[in-house]
């Protein structure tokens, strides 16, 4: 299990201070794979990918493999029912990744706190 980083601990004050339902962390989806999401909703197959190593200059997301390792789970992601966000600093500081996810949720059927 790896550490919250910055960026997961500042969505995760996000999500409780605008009344969001709690996510589950690290949430492993796949039943195979080790795959995990950062945050998801798994009775509303909702998730959020947090792009944190675009910010890094050597990360193992931004090499030709680690781009095909994220294809590959987003694509399983998709063909099993999951809607992922991907979502940036700015997008998590900006209040964009919050519009998305309440949006996803309500779309799921979730009961979701107005804004």
């Amino acid at each position: 299990m790896t550490t919250e980083s910055g960026l997961e601990a500042t969505l995760s004050l996000y999500i409780r201070v605008n009344g969001l339902p709690e996510p589950e962390r690290e949430y492993r989806f796949h039943p195979r794979r080790k795959w995990r999401f950062d945050f998801a909703w798994p009775e509303h197959r909702v998730a959020v990918e947090i792009q944190g190593g675009i910010y890094m200059a050597k990360s193992g997301h931004n090499t030709a493999a680690g781009i095909t390792r994220d294809c590959e789970k987003g694509n399983e992601a998709i063909v099993t029912g999951w809607k992922v966000l991907h979502v940036t600093r700015e997008q998590i500081e900006n209040g964009s990744a919050i519009d998305w996810i309440r949006r996803a949720l309500v779309e799921q059927g979730a009961e979701v706190a107005p804004f």
